[in-house]
């Protein structure tokens, strides 16, 4: 090719380059300064207008010195400021002293006593409606001799690609034992995907009984609620329980933050069982976990041999759920319409 050529489409594909990688700054630098903007008012100052002023000058300033300002002081200035602000945030800790909403003032604890596991916090609350309720926490002791396998559950609020993931370990001595990993909310408080992000909520394991923990969903709240049988062994269920309830106890000693993305109900479940065995890396149906049914599926981690058009709907439990109610055997009501198992189990 001549050089008159050559040199043209070189210079092209340089200001392409240069183009994109201003882009790419530019959009890390909105984040940055987003995420930073958002710090400052979801913070723990107690002025909502101290807060919006805060994140608005902060916000101005850093436009302004990052794409107008040429003075090189400036943006020490600015990078000062950034790093004390990380400071601040650092230092903002979570707490288990709140006046917490009725169905998360009890942190659970689990005392593991060999094969005897004794759990206190556990929830049962007698619902007649979202406001009118009986609370109750109770104590429950299970054997993890007789743990033999692990349901999950997906709940919809909405339609789309999000949803309330959780489990239920069964026993064949004793009816399952839910545990829902949640944001924990104050009595004023409902959540906020967006606040999620900035330390907002604290975080807590629910334990509790089916007839409370999926029945408010699926009779009161009025989500779709759709259960699914894991292809897992007894004994990797026992590994799975085990860590939870690890979790379950160094929460109750430490709080911690919730957040949207990296401690929330999904990825936590697929954090415990990358520890007891799982393999495959990250997938974007975990944080879009209204989809992780599909790769629940792809993975051959549900126990079923229906494809999964006709899997799906067979899983949606609400109408049982609705008939079975307060009845005692809530949790057999609610499985007995549940497709069958894989002929073979892996």
């Amino acid at each position: 090719m001549p050089t008159d050529q050559v040199r043209p489409r070189r210079n092209a594909l340089r200001s392409a380059l240069r183009w994109f990688f201003a882009a790419v700054r530019g959009v890390l630098l909105a984040l940055l300064l987003a995420w930073a903007a958002g710090a400052i008012y979801f913070s723990n100052l107690p002025w909502l207008s101290a807060r919006i002023a805060l994140a608005v000058m902060f916000a101005g300033f850093g436009i302004w010195t990052l794409w107008f300002a040429r003075d090189r002081r400036f943006l020490l200035a600015f990078a000062a400021l950034y790093v004390g602000l990380l400071i601040w945030w650092s230092t903002i800790p979570p707490s288990h002293d709140r006046e917490w909403r009725a169905d998360h003032a009890v942190m659970p604890q689990a005392i593991i006593d060999g094969d005897r596991v004794r759990i206190s916090g556990y929830r049962n609350f007698d619902y007649r409606s979202l406001e009118d309720f009986t609370p109750r926490y109770e104590t429950r002791e299970v054997m993890l001799s007789h743990l033999t396998g692990i349901d999950f559950y997906v709940s919809y609020w909405m339609s789309g690609p999000v949803a309330h993931t959780f489990l239920s370990f069964t026993f064949d001595n004793a009816p399952p034992l839910a545990i829902s990993i949640e944001a924990r909310f104050e009595a004023h408080e409902g959540f906020d995907p967006l606040a999620s992000l900035f330390k907002q909520f604290e975080l807590i394991y629910i334990v509790g009984d089916e007839r409370d923990i999926v029945r408010v969903r699926t009779n009161f709240r009025k989500e779709d609620v759709y259960l699914y049988h894991i292809n897992v062994t007894p004994e990797a269920a026992r590994r799975l329980f085990l860590v939870y309830l690890d979790r379950i106890n160094q929460l109750h000693a430490h709080p911690e933050f919730y957040h949207l993305l990296s401690n929330n109900c999904s990825i936590n479940i697929v954090r415990y069982a990358n520890k007891v065995g799982r393999q495959g890396g990250f997938e974007i149906r975990h944080l879009l976990n209204g989809l992780v049914v599909g790769y629940l599926y792809d993975t051959n981690r549900l126990d079923s041999d229906l494809p999964l058009p006709e899997l799906i709907p067979r899983s949606h439990i609400n109408a049982a759920a609705q008939a079975a109610n307060d009845s005692p055997d809530f949790s057999e009501r609610i499985r007995a319409g549940l497709p069958p198992r894989a002929s073979l189990a892996n």
